[in-house]
């Protein structure tokens, strides 16, 4: 159909054979814990979608990447959920290769040839908790850090090859004091490391397979080749965190349009509801993809700047990650809209005779669960609306 025809053919070019073999698994038997969609994912290439071309990886745009997780929204939720912490990691690790001396390259590598799985280990999850302030702590270890900490929810505990974090890297000397002296660092930890457990957490039947469980760490040896230092912007997201983050409110809106889409799908495939009422649903849904997509399109030139841009790359960054989240905000807005009306039309014997129905309208309201909250941006855009560079 033509509501998903764009993103359909996308992931058809860069993952063959991905989309029909979503199609072919009832969607219930997708999102359950353990389930085949991160398998068939990892066998199509997914890893290695954001990857550059010259690390052998498939090097796709972030407009091609946006669609890529529309159309696998629309397939499971979950598996968009899981691979938007995936891919947010790789393009944080693309943009750290681009802006150190590091051996960040050769983990993409890696990442493309053995088609290992990120998971992302930031401050999601903690009320209250600084998007910019970690949850891990470490430590100066002989060629090293050693870091201490846990992280729940954390999609992908079972299934990821890499954890990527950040950690608070604590002064010698310095006391156990979350606001003692220190440095922040991005760290990437192999999921075999020892000191590494994982615990059941997650306990709803929606999104449970993400895999988001806990992490936790216990004195883990990381060695200073896995660890990076972005700049010190000043308590601001640097460069690289800001494009890190836009990659990260791009791809989850996109999952979540995804989840909503395939509830709209099943209507419009019914006829339920009149002509107007079900060009009313295509109309918001495209409207948000085109917003989407706009933020992408703006993501992919910050890669080739033009001689004549006037202002400088973290105020660009700063300004782009600004407007992500404000399109971020109106699809939250607009995706309750459409599933509560796309709800209505379906009916109560759809939902008496399929779980399907009850699962995609729950699926798709959790964008608003993820970080920065709504209302913990709102001063930060403020702020940016009246002209000075958003601080989050």
């Amino acid at each position: 159909m033509e509501l998903f025809r764009t993103e359909r053919s996308t992931i058809d070019r860069h993952l063959p054979g991905l989309d029909k073999a979503l199609a072919d698994i009832p969607l219930l038997e997708l999102e359950r814990a353990g389930n085949p969609g991160l398998g068939l994912f990892r066998e199509a290439g997914g890893p290695a979608l954001l990857v550059p071309n010259e690390h052998g990886g498939l090097g796709v745009s972030a407009m091609d990447a946006v669609r890529i997780q529309r159309a696998v929204g629309a397939r499971s939720p979950s598996l968009a959920v899981a691979t938007t912490m995936h891919h947010f990691s790789v393009a944080s690790l693309v943009e750290l290769s681009a802006a150190t001396d590091g051996l960040a390259w050769v983990m993409l590598q890696a990442i493309a040839d053995n088609g290992w799985l990120l998971s992302s280990g930031f401050a999601e999850g903690r009320p209250g908790q600084h998007i910019l302030r970690p949850v891990m702590r470490a430590e100066q270890a002989d060629g090293g850090l050693r870091i201490s900490g846990t992280k729940k929810p954390c999609s992908l505990t079972w299934s990821m090859d890499l954890l990527s974090a950040s950690a608070w890297v604590r002064e010698p000397g310095a006391a156990e004091d979350p606001e003692a002296p220190g440095r922040l660092a991005i760290i990437l930890v192999p999921a075999t490391s020892e000191g590494i457990s994982r615990r059941p957490f997650w306990n709803s039947w929606i999104l449970a397979g993400a895999e988001s469980d806990e992490v936790v760490l216990d004195n883990v040896f990381v060695p200073e080749a896995l660890v990076f230092y972005p700049d010190d912007a000043g308590g601001r997201l640097d460069p690289v965190q800001s494009r890190g983050f836009v990659w990260f409110e791009l791809l989850i809106a996109a999952a979540y349009v995804g989840a909503a889409s395939g509830l709209v799908e099943r209507v419009v495939v019914a006829g339920r509801g009149a002509a107007a009422d079900r060009a009313g649903l295509g109309i918001e849904l495209e409207a948000s993809m085109a917003a989407l997509e706009r933020i992408a399109l703006d993501l992919d030139a910050l890669a080739t700047p033009t001689a004549d841009e006037t202002s400088d790359d973290a105020t660009r960054d700063n300004d782009l990650l600004a407007r992500a989240l404000c399109v971020r905000y109106a699809v939250e807005q607009s995706l309750a809209r459409v599933t509560d009306i796309a709800a209505s039309l379906a009916g109560g014997m759809a939902f008496i005779q399929s779980s399907d129905l009850a699962y995609l309208l729950a699926a798709s309201r959790p964008l608003a669960f993820h970080p920065p909250g709504r209302a913990g941006a709102a001063a930060a855009l403020d702020t940016w609306l009246a002209g000075a560079p958003m601080e989050l």
